[in-house]
């Protein structure tokens, strides 16, 4: 197992419980995610790595509607796939140039867990703090995006905060989010 196979275990991990506590009430709240509920919201990061399955030509996994089951379904094919070397080390062509499959779910998919992951704490009244090492990978990975960052669909527009916040309140607000 890699260190990316091993993050996604950890995210993924952190992302299902956040699902699991989600109240029977709550699947329809609002998110930070203008337009999307939590359900929508478990929705996109369940079905976010087929993406990455099609890049490399493998079926994706099959996703339920329902979204807890849909995520549950999601990681456990998309854990299989970096589990398995042949799968996580396949190369490909994408939007930012040549990669491996398991260097693209490092970049994206383990950004979307983090980011929606408070998201969704945020919208069900879970804890919202983010860990300093996650905080570091957020803050690399929302550099690497540069101009595309502020692609419709991608992140909000850079809020304003005091100079003094801390660093999660800052990172927030350069993704388009009010801690």
């Amino acid at each position: 197992m890699t260190e990316i196979s091993e993050n996604y275990r950890r995210l993924s991990d952190a992302f299902a419980a956040k699902v699991a506590a989600v109240p029977a009430g709550g699947w329809d709240a609002k998110t930070p995610c203008e337009e999307w509920t939590v359900r929508d919201l478990v929705k996109h990061v369940a079905e976010t790595p087929s993406m990455f399955f099609g890049l490399i030509e493998k079926e994706p996994p099959s996703v339920p509607d329902e979204p807890a089951a849909g995520f549950a379904a999601a990681k456990d094919g998309m854990q299989a796939a970096l589990d398995d070397p042949a799968t996580a080390e396949t190369e490909f062509d994408g939007f930012f140039g040549h990669t491996s499959f398991e260097k693209a779910v490092d970049r994206f998919v383990l950004f979307d867990l983090l980011v929606h992951g408070w998201d969704l704490a945020k919208a069900t009244g879970q804890d919202t703090s983010i860990g300093d090492e996650d905080l570091e990978r957020l803050e690399q990975g929302a550099a690497q995006f540069g101009d595309a960052a502020r692609a419709p669909g991608v992140f909000g527009p850079e809020l304003d905060v005091p100079a003094d916040a801390d660093r999660q309140t800052k990172l927030l607000a350069f993704l388009g989010r009010r801690a």
